[in-house]
């Protein structure tokens, strides 16, 4: 088991595009799965004989007798499966070596990264002309028939639409041009009470309480009448005109000059929705990726001393295509890194092969950054992954789930408690852009995450051997409705 733990992340770093490796890997994961199982019906065991040795249990000898208890049939059972977990291990640890695999050590404690989720609009790079634009469009004057002018942002996941719209909802031009400023998440369910309620929330600042959906709508219109409004409606799927318009009727008591602006990956969204031509997203110039980069790989100044690693850099920025997300999800990944070896693995990979679109690219840089993750970071990461799209999550509760599954794992965590070891975990994750802070939610109080938008389908190589996980005990101990507010932004 030793010499196939040295290999394992190897593989994972290898497997894309290689059939027999994916194949190996989750005949791996299958036998560890199988062997915890083991380990817990011995432990089951255990606590059963300590619960009979304590209180008794005559009436249950003979039933024991003919059961999978009694203690030759268990130990013979369980033997047996021991056996046959030992026999696929020493096969599997002869087929690694038709792979090619090279021993990586990995640190079994969690390293600190530094965050970078809370960046203000200062450390933004090259959107000042895109948000100038934008502003423009706010500030024109609706058509006479409009009250309402909506202004579709167009482009794929991760060029940075979320960022943009940010960018001019926080202008001060902006604030005071306008009565009132709303952000609905409206993510791939389009239900039209659950947005009206959720933008009544954002006017009221509090959740209506009580209310039938006509209600809801109601207040709502009582709030918008006679005052002008920006509404962000932030990653919208939507392709249903209807739906669309029984919002929009919602909407049209507002004064003249209220404007909707919607972000979405999809031109269809935009010919539906918009009332004007969509703006659509260009890539970000490469100097401007390359600030970008630097600004996540190295502390303030530090480059200056590593000229050798930013020219490294430089290949590894044009190979994400003016893609933002990948760009600060390699420079977060090679943050604090300077062995030079570390970063002409990411520059020359064979993953950059999947194609040279955007799109692409992006799932490139995502799962270079997933291969690097520690084994524990992985776990974790997967446990998130079974969430549903756009889930909103309290990271205190995200934490003891963690530790309730017994995904947390730390050797050798001293005097750390397993809640601040799960609170490490998950700064982590935030600081490879993993989970990503919801930072509209920031003035109720609650310090809600998420999952990075364009990671809400992990990539195949990662699903391919990972996916049964937790499966198995997954629908029967979480409700997620239950512990976790589960909602669309």
């Amino acid at each position: 088991m030793s010499n196939i733990e040295k290999v394992v992340k190897d593989a994972e770093a290898k497997q894309a595009g290689n059939q027999r490796l994916s194949t190996w890997l989750r005949q791996l994961k299958e036998v560890f799965l199988d062997a915890e199982d083991v380990l817990d019906e011995l432990e089951c065991e255990r606590l059963r004989r300590q619960v009979a040795e304590t209180y008794g249990n005559i009436g249950g000898k003979v039933r024991r007798f003919f059961s999978s208890s009694n203690p030759p049939v268990f130990r013979s059972r369980l033997g047996y499966q021991i056996k046959e977990i030992r026999r696929r291990l020493a096969q599997i640890d002869v087929d690694k070596n038709q792979f090619n695999l090279t021993t990586q050590s990995e640190e079994n404690s969690p390293t600190k990264y530094e965050t970078h989720s809370f960046v203000p609009s200062s450390e933004i790079v090259g959107r000042d002309y895109d948000r100038e634009q934008i502003i423009a469009l706010l500030k024109e004057q609706n058509d006479q028939d409009l009250n309402i002018s909506v202004i579709p942002i167009c482009g794929i996941g991760g060029l940075g639409k979320t960022t943009l719209a940010k960018l001019v909802y926080s202008d001060e031009s902006v604030t005071s041009h306008f009565d009132l400023r709303l952000w609905v998440h409206v993510s791939q369910d389009f239900d039209v009470p659950r947005i009206t309620e959720q933008i009544l929330t954002s006017v009221i600042f509090k959740e209506p309480e009580s209310l039938t959906d006509d209600q809801v709508q109601e207040n709502l219109q009582n709030c918008l009448r006679n005052k002008r409004f920006l509404l962000v409606l932030d990653d919208v799927w939507n392709e249903s005109r209807s739906k669309w318009i029984e919002l929009r009727n919602f909407l049209m008591d507002g004064a003249p000059g209220s404007k909707i602006i919607v972000t979405t990956r999809k031109d269809s969204v935009a010919n539906i929705m918009g009332t004007v031509d969509a703006y659509n997203l260009k890539a970000l110039a490469l100097s401007d990726c390359l600030s970008l980069f630097k600004q996540y790989a190295f502390k303030e100044g530090q480059e200056e001393k590593h000229r050798n690693l930013v020219k490294i850099g430089e290949k590894i920025v044009e190979n994400c295509k003016g893609v933002p997300l990948a760009v600060r999800t390699l420079g977060s990944l090679l943050f604090s890194k300077f062995d030079e070896k570390e970063w002409t693995y990411v520059r020359d990979n064979e993953i950059w092969k999947l194609g040279p679109d955007q799109e692409n690219q992006v799932l490139a840089a995502l799962q270079l950054s997933y291969n690097d993750l520690p084994s524990h970071l992985k776990q974790c990461f997967l446990y998130c992954s079974l969430f549903p799209k756009d889930c909103i999550f309290d990271r205190s509760r995200l934490i003891y789930l963690w530790m309730g599954h017994g995904v947390l794992q730390s050797p050798n965590r001293g005097n750390k408690s397993w809640e601040e070891i799960g609170d490490q975990y998950f700064n982590e994750l935030q600081s490879r852009s993993f989970i990503q802070d919801d930072d509209m939610e920031e003035a109720s109080g609650i310090l809600a995450s998420q999952r990075h938008k364009a990671l809400d389908k992990p990539p195949k190589s990662v699903n391919n051997y990972n996916s049964n996980v937790f499966s198995k005990e997954w629908d029967r101990s979480l409700d997620v409705s239950s512990p976790l507010e589960c909602h669309a932004m």
